[in-house]
């Protein structure tokens, strides 16, 4: 299990000068942009522009705070506008993204199509890695604890999260919400847990 915190995760200033990104997680360790098989990040956008081309990468994206961005490619355009609703697009499309407004935060997934799969989500109640290889969370909102066998729990708040990978597979134990309800305060949680392989045909 690798823990971080937002607080204190280093911030990486884009080459244009357009924003910077926070790497929360990236596997195989030590791989490049060219390599990496999974990858989970935030980034601040301050500026429109277009984004980089992955090709081969399946991605997934969502707003997290701001007003969000308008992305379009020649075949679709969407906006990223809402908080919290993800949206998968494919690496290989030319995407330019134009402000809606002032900065924006967005959450970002990158699966090298093929080799892992599993959606990006936002949920509100207990999660376990269960035979899921590898994944990560990120807590939004609420006061989260971590349980597992023969240790005791671990507190975890917003902008606080884990991820876990490598060759023992899967970590048992839970993550549940401290408190539940409908108010504006209710817990929310990023939830990602990935398969190897290419993902199933619908």
């Amino acid at each position: 299990m690798h823990f971080f915190d937002l607080a204190t995760t280093p911030s990486m200033p884009w080459k244009n000068g357009g924003g910077s990104t926070q790497e929360l997680a990236c596997w195989p360790p030590g791989a490049d942009m060219n390599s990496f098989e999974w990858r989970v990040s935030l980034a601040t956008v301050d500026r429109p522009g277009p984004f980089s081309v992955f090709p081969a990468i399946d991605r997934q994206i969502m707003l997290l705070s701001g007003d969000g961005l308008h992305l379009r490619s020649p075949s679709w355009e969407h906006r990223l506008e809402p908080r919290w609703q993800p949206f998968a697009f494919s690496g290989d499309d030319a995407v330019d993204g134009a402000m809606l407004g002032g900065t924006s935060k967005d959450f970002n997934l990158m699966l090298r199509r093929g080799l892992w799969h599993g959606p990006l989500q936002v949920v509100s109640d207990a999660q376990s890695p269960g035979d899921a290889p590898a994944g990560l969370c990120l807590v939004l909102q609420g006061d989260w604890q971590w349980v597992a066998p023969g240790a005791g729990p671990r507190a975890l708040a917003a902008g606080q999260g884990f991820w876990w990978a490598g060759a023992g597979g899967a970590t048992p134990g839970q993550l549940e919400p401290l408190h539940a309800g409908a108010d504006a305060d209710a817990p929310a949680l990023v939830w990602i847990a990935l398969q190897r392989g290419a993902a199933p045909k619908i």
